[in-house]
């Protein structure tokens, strides 16, 4: 038996003793351990779920390319388990793409080599997912040092949706780029104020509106397009608006480009996004709108003051508007028509007046006109013949807008008219066919429309013929038939053609092969139509030809007495001449003295002697001018005094009969140019016509003055004057004029020899004379 010391009990028993704590502190321990060993377990799992559940996938890339990944890796990569290398990553045509694959890996070096962040979407091969790998170096103390850590995310849906938001933003961006652009290239000015109803756009329209320079000019200006006034703020307008939630519009005049325009303003809440504006020019549409105010108030103006009863009604069928006319029509009193009575009610005081046709059923009858107003036809039209015997023209014309307008137009009157017309026409007719001329009006397509029997009988035409309303080349050419010259046939449709299109009247003659002769006249008519007539003229063509050959019989019996009458003056100024000169030889005592009595008898030979030699002069003369053959010497003449030498001349006649004779000459009348003469003789003869008509103690007067271009002469008498049968025969050549005093009558020489010397010089004589009141005489002669 083992027998121990007490001290080496002792130290036994500390070290049990020791043993003994060791072995509580370790069991303590122990248990700890295990306890935390558990939570950590616990912990572990966790994670793990955690992890697993995460919508990422956790990848350690280390050093060595080896990696640590879950596997559901492998499902997103398409491959048949989780890789164990970063290799395996694409292989066999499985997960990434080569190219992708060696972007990552360069990624991944440079992470584990200069700890540069990875961010990168890649795509699977075999698979539709979209995976977003983003990562860089491992965190210290996750694994040894020079490893990456990756994170792989599913953003198949998110990157889906990210293109359909990107698409549907690119859209809307191109809407906005659209709606701006429209906005900006609208006509119109378009506005946008702001939460704070401020101006934040406007487009080129506005600007020009308000002749700014550009939109921020307008904006930062607070230009308004129209000016603020009481009642039309345009702020609070857009306040308005804003508050209700509706747009609002509203037509103000404003100044746009210089120009006064009435605008319609618009303001379109856009909620928080502030007031949209915009603004129509109807200065075109406000003055059509006065116009057609104007027109309507002159439209009824007018319907007030026609002839014909007008009356419109609503849709209502209540009567709105009614004229004068039809008032007065249908005797209905204004202030009954004023309360806009309904159609049925105007219909039975019409009936109640005797103002409406008579009907066995009223009622049957004013309702199918109560069908006018949903008549789908324009309008129609009845004739209505009422009890008194008055007719009448009704017109029912149906309005656009439901309503009805009446027009009742009185026409008895037309009635009677169409009455006597047709009376008329019979009796034209009647006229027209018993006519002695040929007829025919021809229409203005050259148709012949009417014609009568005497027109058919002498062309010879057939009545079907003209029937059939022949054209005028038709008729023409079957005329020309009867035509002793048919080309003349021409000459109808030329002047049918004239009368019809040139609206001028032409005239003709033809001759048929039967003798006979017309003239025919085509006129135009003011209905287009023109008439063509034709008048039988043989019987006096036959008289003009006998007029004709007794005419020209006369004309050669002239010639034959203007010779005889010039040769007999030559004959007679022999004789006259021997005897005047032996009656001078008397005189002078050639034949011894002469008792007294037989001295008178010599005297009066040689007065006798000397009148008839002036008149065969006289005669001579007027012969020789008539036949063109009147010798004048034309050099200067002074005109003034011969005509005072003229009225010297007539001085002894003067004395005898105590006329007074008052000359006044003008020095006007100079120079002119041409026979002296026969210029004295012009003088002479009107002197001594106005001293043989006027009588004892009368008056003559003798005138003269001139211009540059002519002298003039007035002889005038206060004698007895000439009738107007008188003053048609004072030039007639050897017309015989009764002497003052009834001393028989005498050849009147003087006047027409007078006239044909002035004529003769470019000259011109007139006479003016009343009976009673005596006669005056003007002569103009040219100076040239």
């Amino acid at each position: 038996m083992l027998h121990l010391s007490a001290t080496a009990a002792a130290v036994l028993g500390a070290i049990l003793a020791l043993w003994l704590g060791a072995a509580a502190w370790a069991l303590a321990t122990g248990l700890k351990l295990r306890r935390s060993a558990g939570e950590a377990e616990q912990q572990r799992a966790r994670l793990e779920a955690l992890i697993a559940g995460a919508p990422a996938i956790v990848v350690l890339v280390h050093h060595d390319d080896s990696i640590e990944a879950s596997a559901r890796l492998a499902d997103w990569l398409g491959l048949d388990s989780a890789p164990e290398r970063l290799g395996g990553l694409s292989a066999g045509g499985r997960g990434l793409a080569p190219g992708e694959f060696d972007a990552l890996q360069e990624d991944i070096r440079l992470a584990q080599s200069t700890g540069k962040a990875i961010s990168r979407t890649v795509r699977p091969q075999q698979s539709n997912r979209t995976l977003t790998v983003r990562g860089g170096p491992a965190p210290p103390g996750v694994t040894r040092p020079g490893a990456a850590i990756l994170f792989f995310f599913d953003s198949t849906e998110t990157r889906s949706e990210m293109a359909r938001l990107a698409e549907e933003a690119n859209r809307l961006a191109k809407a906005f780029d659209a709606l701006s652009g429209l906005i900006e290239a609208s006509p119109i000015p378009m506005w946008h104020r702001g939460p704070d109803l401020r101006l934040t756009l406007v487009n080129s329209a506005y600007v020009q509106a308000v002749e700014a320079e550009n939109a921020a000019d307008v904006i930062g200006r607070g230009v308004e397009l129209v000016e603020a006034a009481p009642g039309r703020n345009p702020i609070a307008a857009a306040a308005a608006a804003r508050a209700t939630g509706k747009p609002s519009s509203r037509v103000l005049p404003a100044t746009v480009g210089g120009e006064r325009r009435s605008l319609m303003l618009v303001d379109v809440p856009l909620g928080d996004a502030g007031v949209a504006g915009y603004a129509i020019d109807v200065e075109e549409l406000e003055q059509a709108r006065a116009a057609f105010k104007r027109f309507a108030e002159a439209q009824r103006d007018l319907l007030d003051r026609l002839s014909a009863g007008v009356a419109q009604f609503e849709a209502d069928r209540s009567l709105s508007f009614y004229n004068q006319a039809f008032m007065r029509l249908f005797a209905m009193k204004p202030e009954w028509l004023s309360e806009g009575p309904e159609f049925d009610r105007v219909l039975e005081r019409m009936r109640e007046t005797g103002r409406l046709p008579e009907a066995r059923d009223f009622r049957a009858w004013r309702d199918e006109r109560r069908s006018w107003f949903t008549a789908a036809d324009e309008g129609q039209e009845e004739a209505w013949i009422l009890p008194g015997g008055d007719h009448l023209r009704v017109v029912a014309q149906p309005l656009p807008d439901g309503g009805l307008l009446l027009i009742f137009e009185d026409r008895t009157e037309q009635v009677a008219l169409a009455t006597a017309r047709d009376t008329l026409l019979r009796v034209r007719a009647a006229t027209f066919d018993n006519l002695f001329e040929a007829v025919g009006v021809f229409a203005a397509d050259g148709r012949l429309q009417l014609w009568n029997q005497k027109f058919r009988e002498v062309w010879d035409l057939e009545e079907t013929f003209l029937s059939a309303h022949p054209r005028v080349d038709q008729l023409a050419e079957a005329a020309g038939r009867q035509l002793a010259n048919p080309s003349r046939a021409a000459v109808i449709r030329e002047l049918v053609r004239v009368a019809t299109q040139e609206r001028k009247q032409r005239n003709g003659r033809v001759a048929l092969k039967s003798g006979r002769h017309f003239e025919f006249a085509a006129v135009p008519l003011p209905d287009g139509n023109a008439l063509f007539t034709m008048l039988d003229i043989s019987d006096s063509r036959r008289i003009e030809a006998a007029l004709r050959e007794r005419n020209e019989a006369l004309e050669d019996a002239d010639r034959v007495k203007t010779a005889f009458v010039a040769n007999m003056s030559y004959e007679l100024r022999t004789p006259l001449t021997s005897i005047g000169g032996f009656a001078e030889m008397l005189a002078g005592g050639y034949a011894g003295e002469l008792a007294p009595t037989a001295d008178e008898y010599v005297r009066a030979i040689l007065d006798s002697v000397a009148r008839l030699s002036t008149l065969i002069d006289h005669v001579l003369d007027l012969t020789q001018s008539e036949a063109g053959a009147l010798p004048l010497e034309k050099r200067a003449v002074d005109i003034r005094r011969i005509a005072r030498e003229a009225a010297k001349g007539v001085g002894d006649a003067i004395a005898e009969k105590s006329i007074e004779l008052e000359v006044t000459l003008e020095k006007s009348m100079g120079n002119i140019h041409g026979d002296a003469r026969r210029l004295r003789q012009v003088l002479d003869n009107l002197l001594n016509n106005a001293v043989r008509f006027t009588p004892k103690r009368g008056r003559i007067l003798l005138l003269g003055d001139g211009d540059p271009d002519n002298v003039r002469l007035v002889i005038s008498d206060n004698g007895p004057g000439m009738t107007l049968k008188e003053q048609a025969r004072a030039f007639d050549r050897f017309s015989r004029s009764s002497a003052e005093g009834g001393r028989g009558s005498s050849l009147g020489l003087g006047l027409p020899l007078a006239r044909q010397f002035v004529e003769a010089h470019g000259g011109s004589l007139s006479l003016l004379s009343e009976p009673g009141q005596g006669t005056a005489v003007t002569v103009e002669l040219p100076r040239k």
